[in-house]
């Protein structure tokens, strides 16, 4: 399995930081962000590892070079102007393939998620071996996370494993999923395309699972969570609740 992690935003929110620094190589807890998800992705054998890049991305590529460094592979898609999610899939496909591969956003931080978990989560036959119809199976899986105080109303619910649009309590989606290249065959390469009206429209088929990852997760988005993050511990604890 192949992974690939978006590092193309421009992270205004994170201004005036960002005006100098990709987001994902700000360093928190001594590393930055995308370096967390090189080492938990080579720590699961998942060692090749396309980066797509677009403001100050030269810089990404001057630190991590070829990734032999970190034991991996990487690989990386230009985009001149940042595609959003679904538009820099498209434009890497050629370097991801054609089978599922994992994808994680670079601006969060979460240090103990295990990446072993995502290589089987993609059924392409039931309990008894007969192949599900092209319809019927899963298009992606997505990893939820409980609802941060800034995003209180979630993201999808939750039937079993299977992720819906409607229905009550909600979860938040983590920016963490496995995906088959085939959803994103409508969108070409160079055309700009977000991910969530892709994700809304599989879960109205019913074609989207999921599950809920509980571990540490923050999603890096303002210079106060940044610092925040890099505080001593105690005072992370005491203030997470109201700025994750």
């Amino acid at each position: 399995m192949k992974a690939m992690i978006f590092a193309a935003g421009r992270g205004e929110r994170m201004r005036p930081l960002t005006d100098t620094t990709p987001k994902p190589l700000l360093t928190v807890r001594g590393r930055p962000l995308i370096v967390w998800h090189i080492l938990n992705l080579v720590k699961a054998g998942i060692t090749e590892i396309v980066i797509n890049h677009a403001h100050l991305g030269e810089q990404i590529e001057q630190t991590l070079g070829d990734g032999s460094q970190f034991g991996a592979k990487l690989l990386y898609s230009r985009e001149e102007t940042a595609l959003e999610t679904a538009g820099g899939v498209a434009q890497a496909r050629a370097l991801l393939g054609e089978a599922p591969f994992v994808a994680i956003s670079g601006d969060i931080y979460v240090p103990y998620f295990d990446f072993a978990q995502v290589k089987d989560v993609l059924h392409d036959k039931d309990m008894w071996g007969n192949p599900y119809p092209a319809d019927k199976r899963d298009i992606c899986w997505l990893y939820m996370v409980p609802n941060p105080d800034w995003h209180p109303d979630g993201d999808f619910g939750m039937t079993m494993y299977s992720l819906t649009n409607d229905g009550t309590p909600k979860w938040t989606f983590g920016n963490i999923g496995v995906y088959r290249m085939e959803m994103f065959d409508r969108i070409a390469a160079g055309e700009h395309a977000k991910l969530g009206p892709l994700l809304r429209e599989y879960a109205d088929k019913r074609q989207v699972g999921g599950e809920v990852y509980e571990g540490e997760w923050h999603n890096v988005g303002t210079v106060q969570q940044l610092d925040l993050l890099n505080a001593p511990r105690a005072a992370l604890a005491a203030a997470a609740k109201g700025l994750q």
